[in-house]
């Protein structure tokens, strides 16, 4: 297990969830170092925030510029829960493409690593 992913499964014990009871974690590697995040649920469901997303957001307000690698790990998920329920959300792949290089890695607790690309082939992109 690298470092990174240990510091997202620490980060999920922080987790806010009552509704869903599913804590997940993440961390980020960036050029001023690692920030965690965790899922933050509300009762208006449409206000919660995923780990990954809360991670990034909180290293752009510390004034992040580049984004290395980033480590998920949903600490409820059974060992031989299928790959693609451990992975992040639509949304969540959506902001990591915008901060992170297409060949970044994204390692996924019990899932294994991929790219960015891999994970959002054809990203909606400005740039």
């Amino acid at each position: 297990m690298s470092e990174l992913l240990q510091k997202a499964r620490d980060a999920g014990k922080n987790a806010y969830c009552p509704y869903s009871n599913f804590h997940v974690g993440a961390a980020v590697e960036t050029d001023l170092g690692v920030f965690v995040g965790c899922n933050v649920e509300n009762a208006s469901y449409g206000l919660c925030n995923c780990a990954e997303r809360t991670a990034i957001f909180s290293a752009i307000a510390a004034g992040a510029k580049e984004f290395r690698r980033l480590s998920v790990s949903c600490l409820d998920a059974a060992e031989n829960a299928a790959s693609n329920s451990k992975m992040p959300c639509g949304a969540c792949r959506q902001v990591i493409a915008e901060f992170f290089a297409q060949d970044s890695v994204i390692e996924v607790d019990g899932a294994g690593e991929f790219t960015v690309a891999q994970l959002l082939p054809m990203a909606f992109l400005l740039n």
